[in-house]
């Protein structure tokens, strides 16, 4: 009978969010000849690391994997019986380098309980349960909705972080998005005369610029999802063009048209005015849908974060965008 003895010791975690940090070192190993009422017996002297395993690894002497019995198939199998007639090969394995979330997308996309970790030679390192994937799943969303607010990552829970922690998280993104805005005021400073000669164009600069900001975030918010589920992988990006294309169509289109009819009758400003307006705006979604779909995935390509390319900074961009749209229709229609 195999030694339940610490396999763990020659594997060293390469990094803070991989599998070797998360995983469990002392599965319950099996031989292949050994019988079934010796494995429950052996199961019964060693017990389980984890209340949340419910699998056994047969391995060669070397600790090569060779397969995997549930507890259920033991106890329902005749004890004369060898286990290596009952194991199961596992399809999935994961290495003590991966990445957390990928053992967090695996379980979910072939809906297991648990997965072997083994080493490039094959040989059981650990295990990892659904239980340490589902706290990973939620620490990686914890940072994920705090990067799309525009702060560092916290290690603390809210009411434990200090004001000065708390404040050091946030200034560098304020700071970052605070000097990027003096772009849009670099537009409207450079149509000045633009705005002078048509007043009325300036009341509704704020609208444009919220409504491309709404629309890019609605975009990544779904991007970046589908990133993180596995989903949506670089090679999709035509796809995605295609798809935001025709969603944005037909956002533009119903903005735009209520918008028009909204400043014919609720307004005092002329039809070319609330032309010029409109068709801004149907524009300016269209770009602000496009650049939040795809800066996320063209992020994760480049090996960045795409949740880094959420909300603040992709509104910094549709801002930009959507003045330098506003203010060539109105040269366009106003002749300004």
């Amino acid at each position: 009978m195999l030694k339940n003895e610490k396999l763990f010791e020659s594997v060293r975690p390469v990094g803070e969010d991989t599998v070797a940090v998360i995983m469990w070192t002392e599965p319950v190993v099996l031989p292949p000849r050994c019988r079934v009422n010796e494995a429950i017996e052996r199961i019964r002297q060693v017990g389980l690391p984890d209340a949340n395993m419910n699998h056994c690894y047969v391995v060669g002497e070397d600790y090569t994997l060779l397969g995997q019995v549930a507890l259920r198939d033991l106890l329902l199998t005749r004890g004369g019986i060898l286990v290596e007639s009952v194991m199961s090969h596992p399809f999935v394995t994961l290495q003590p380098e991966d990445d957390q979330e990928l053992a967090a997308q695996l379980m979910e996309e072939y809906d297991l309980l648990e997965l072997p970790v083994v080493n490039g030679e094959n040989r059981l390192v650990g295990v990892v349960t659904a239980d340490d994937a589902m706290a990973v799943l939620q620490e990686e969303a914890t940072e994920d909705m705090e990067r799309m607010a525009a702060m560092m990552p916290s290690e603390k829970p809210y009411l434990e972080s200090k004001a000065a922690r708390l404040f050091l998280d946030r200034i560098p993104w304020l700071l970052l998005l605070m000097l990027s805005a003096t772009l849009t005021g670099g537009i409207i400073s450079h149509f000045e005369d633009a705005l002078a000669a048509q007043v009325a164009l300036t009341a509704f600069i704020p609208m444009l610029m919220d409504t491309g900001g709404n629309c890019g975030s609605q975009s990544s918010v779904t991007v970046i999802r589908g990133l993180s589920l596995g989903q949506v992988r670089f090679a999709d990006w035509l796809r995605v063009l295609w798809k935001e294309l025709r969603v944005s169509g037909l956002c533009a289109l119903a903005l735009a048209a209520v918008n028009f009819l909204r400043l014919l009758v609720m307004s005092s400003v002329g039809t070319a005015v609330a032309a010029t307006v409109s068709l801004t705006l149907a524009v300016t979604v269209i770009l602000a849908d496009l650049v939040g779909g795809l800066l996320p995935i063209l992020a994760k390509r480049l090996g960045f974060d795409p949740a880094v390319m959420a909300s603040p900074l992709i509104t910094t961009v549709v801002d930009a965008l959507s003045l330098l749209v506003y203010f060539q229709m109105a040269s366009w229609l106003l002749g300004i």
